[in-house]
This record gives structure tokens, sequence and C-alpha cells, in this order.
């Protein structure tokens, strides 16, 4: 199965309640729960130390709001990427969410999820 082939509807049935269980993880610097949908290549490239240092010391991914509006979908090769608003409930401003997805053993797996 390819994810490239749903719908909208369908690929943000699955993705916004991912996005909102990392900006709920994120928000409480819980990185095992963070974690629990990361791809296997996602989650062997990226280091628990680091990514605790950095819920520990930014404001930003303490305080994610969960007003967050859908921009876009981007569909390429196996993964659909799909750009969200963020906003913080402690800085001004909107910065761009980014989760790409795709299919792992059978599962809508996260391949990637940044902000910017």
């Amino acid at each position: 199965m390819n994810i490239i082939d749903q719908t909208d509807e369908e690929i943000l049935a699955v993705a916004d309640p991912m996005w909102l269980d990392l900006v709920k993880f994120s928000n409480e610097g819980r990185y095992q729960e963070f974690s629990t949908n990361f791809s296997k290549s996602l989650a062997l490239a990226l280091n628990e130390i680091e990514v605790g240092r950095q819920f520990t010391s930014s404001e930003l991914t303490q305080s994610l709001s969960y007003e967050i509006d859908c921009l876009g979908l981007i569909r390429r090769g196996e993964h659909v990427t799909v750009l969200y608003r963020q906003r913080s409930t402690a800085k001004p401003g909107e910065w761009l969410g980014r989760l790409v997805l795709g299919y792992e053993d059978g599962k809508v797996k996260i391949f990637g999820a940044s902000i910017f």
C-alpha cells in the first residue's frame, strides 16, 4: 500500500492525531511517547539525549499550541508531507510544522517531523 494513493481526507484523518500527539508529548517532555510512531529509520537516526535536551531547553517545544491549520500535502514516492501552521502558547508568531508519513510493516509511521 502506498500512502500517496489515499485522499487528502484519509491522510489527514491519520496525520492530524499523530501531529497532535507530537505536540502533547513535546510539551510534556515525554520522549518515549513522542517517538512511539516513528519509523525504524527515524528512530535510529535520532539521538535520544539530544532530543531530550531540546525538550528541556526550548521554550517553543514546551509550549506548542493545539491550534493548528493544515496548509497542504505534498506527495512524493512512497511518502506524503503534511504541512501545518503551528502556534505557541508562550511565544508570539507562527511556525511551519512538517510531518512526513509513509507505510512501514503495514502501518502508517512518521518518517520525519520538524518545526521551522
